[in-house]
């Protein structure tokens, strides 16, 4: 049988394209191109050696087989060299298609890959870390755009620190408030369930200004696990400032009843 070969269509192992196909070749010229084919895996493989032993043929199309062997490198258990061959109708010229690396049935995957905006987790940005610039944040908006008025520029960028290129958009701070009041510091946390009274009453916390101050405010007791962070107002620790305050009276008088007149029958004496 005479046999030649073509260059392989890839420099290198290509990875999971396709599986093996299983289906019976009856293709006798093809099925006996064993040796073009392991020698084309050769051809790629890093070393010879690479190469294992013939695990059978496959019919992918008409006059079209591939010879599948086992791939014996390190880490790759379960992985198979795929050497696709072919041959024109009534010809036996057999010519070398394809050189891959398919994974079988045992292989060992990589996972899918995952976007690192997908798989970011809180916590994950140490010291030196540095985000990405993204254009199209949704969580942002535009911020302050210059009017061209000297006066209105310098009353806003210096006085009011509206100097920011974006600021938080709805969908944002929308989000933010979410995940806060969910959180540890919000009011379904171990904590807020097992104190008595609310961060709202607590002369240590510090009111948000804006929309978030009707839901949000800072910590300052030192003495509280949640010293310097956002809290829920009806969140709630052991450290509030009046814990263990027995109610005292007020000073205040207390108010007479409010009668109405047009509902109350006048009787004379």
């Amino acid at each position: 049988m005479t046999s030649t070969t073509t260059a392989p269509a890839a420099a290198a192992p290509v990875r999971g394209l396709r599986r093996f196909t299983t289906r019976t070749s009856r293709d006798a010229v093809l099925n006996g191109a064993v040796d073009l084919a392991r020698a084309a895996a050769e051809d790629v493989a890093d070393q010879p050696g690479d190469v294992g032993e013939h695990l059978g043929a496959g019919l992918d199309a008409d006059r079209v087989v591939s010879h599948r062997f086992a791939a014996t490198m390190r880490g790759y258990r379960g992985w198979h060299w795929t050497v696709t061959v072919a041959r024109v109708p009534r010809g036996r010229t057999v010519t070398v298609s394809e050189v891959e690396l398919l994974p079988g049935d045992e292989a060992i995957l990589a996972p899918a890959w995952v976007p690192w905006e997908e798989r970011l987790r809180p916590g994950d940005i140490g010291p030196g870390d540095t985000l990405p610039f993204r254009a199209d944040d949704p969580r942002l908006e535009p911020g302050y755009v210059p009017t061209g008025d000297p006066e209105v520029d310098e009353v806003a960028i210096d006085e009011l620190a509206l100097a920011r290129a974006r600021v938080l958009s709805p969908q944002g701070r929308d989000e933010a408030a979410e995940r806060w009041y969910r959180g540890s510091r919000g009011p379904t946390s171990a904590g807020a369930v097992a104190s008595a009274s609310e961060c709202l009453s607590c002369g240590f916390l510090i009111p948000l200004a804006g929309p978030m101050g009707q839901l949000f405010g800072v910590c300052a007791n030192e003495w509280s696990p949640d010293d310097g962070k956002v809290v829920s107002l009806d969140h709630g620790c052991g450290a509030h400032s009046e814990t263990d305050v027995e109610a005292r009276p007020s000073d205040w008088p207390e108010a007479s009843p409010l009668l109405d007149d047009d509902a109350v029958d006048q009787l004379d004496s």
